[in-house]
């Protein structure tokens, strides 16, 4: 038997990615360190773009994921990697999230009720939806150190999110969290305690990462969760209670939200009744838009699904065939 030569070329230098990891995990963790140290004793010099209020958890999730996403991309060949739209998708989700978190956009979130609204449809909507529709968790998953992906592949995990993407438990805290956190007496307390503040932004996120990973699944079903026309559905479905919430706040006629006349509003000449009646409006159109944006999104994926089908199972001639490319363009 021939033994396996320990300074074989697989082996040689192996030493070097790891190295190339550790350097690239240290400086995520000195960039987070210096803005944090900038944020509590120098926070006049940092620009727009840096983080209003620094987040250790927010920081580290962010770039941490991209990190772990950009790496997992790169470990495979160009023929098995997400399309360049697919990749540009995920990087504008992430940047849109980021965004209205982690720079000075959160201040203005915090002193004026449609800046708030526009963070959280950000947060809720428009980043999760374009993160979604890149499917990078076989990417993130490839990219992320042997023993977090265990943990994140361990039942308990895995449990949890099966039981939150159960399609009528999904559609209902996708739209529950979302008003939940707008019940005037809620959302004052949410916004003067910093820890409701932060529990408050997350569960926007992760709520609707889960929920549009569930809507706009590109597989047909099974392996997904739900079938396309039951993605329809959810796409749908949800569209009618944010329209309904959000004409409730446009039309409201007393000043729901106190806390921004006590925090002192950033444009204080618009009133509280102009900006409850536009943070109304940007809670009711454009969630509705992002519905139909997914019901479309989803009705592709069916098209796509039923054109491999066609191409890769033979058929009888004599039986008939509905493509979808007909209908849906």
């Amino acid at each position: 038997m021939v033994q396996a030569d320990n300074h074989s070329p697989s082996t040689i230098g192996s030493d070097a990615p790891a190295k190339k990891h550790d350097a690239i995990y240290f400086a995520i963790a000195m960039a987070a360190l210096a803005l944090w140290w900038l944020a509590r004793k120098h926070a006049s010099l940092l620009p727009l773009w840096a983080p209003w209020e620094f987040s250790w958890f927010e920081f580290l999730s962010a770039w941490l994921t991209i990190y772990w996403y950009i790496r997992g991309v790169a470990a495979v060949s160009a023929v098995g990697r997400p399309s360049l739209l697919r990749q540009i998708s995920f990087f504008i989700g992430m940047l849109v999230i980021y965004a209205v978190l982690e720079t000075h956009f959160e201040y203005l979130a915090e002193h004026q009720f449609f800046f708030n609204r526009i963070q959280h449809v950000a947060m809720h909507h428009i980043g999760p939806l374009l993160i979604a529709l890149s499917w990078p968790g076989a990417e993130i998953k490839r990219g992320m150190p042997a023993w977090f992906r265990r943990l994140v592949e361990h039942r308990i995990p895995a449990s949890i999110v099966h039981v939150l993407q159960q399609p009528v438990l999904a559609a209902f805290l996708f739209v529950g969290s979302f008003f939940f956190w707008l019940i005037p007496s809620i959302h004052f307390h949410a916004m003067i305690d910093p820890r409701l503040f932060a529990l408050m932004n997350w569960t926007m996120v992760i709520d609707g990462i889960l929920y549009w990973c569930l809507v706009l699944d590109p597989r047909s079903s099974p392996p997904a969760r739900v079938s396309f026309g039951g993605r329809a559905a959810l796409a749908v479905v949800v569209m009618f209670p944010q329209i309904i919430g959000g004409a409730l706040i446009t039309f409201s006629s007393r000043d729901l939200y106190s806390f921004y006349d006590l925090c002192g509003r950033i444009y204080p000449n618009l009133g509280a009744h102009y900006d409850q009646t536009v943070g109304g409006l940007i809670t009711w159109i454009p969630p509705a838009m992002m519905s139909v944006v997914a019901l479309l999104l989803v009705l592709n994926a069916m098209r796509l699904s039923e054109e491999r089908s066609l191409a890769n199972e033979p058929h009888d001639e004599t039986t008939p065939v509905i493509d979808a490319s007909q209908w849906t363009g």
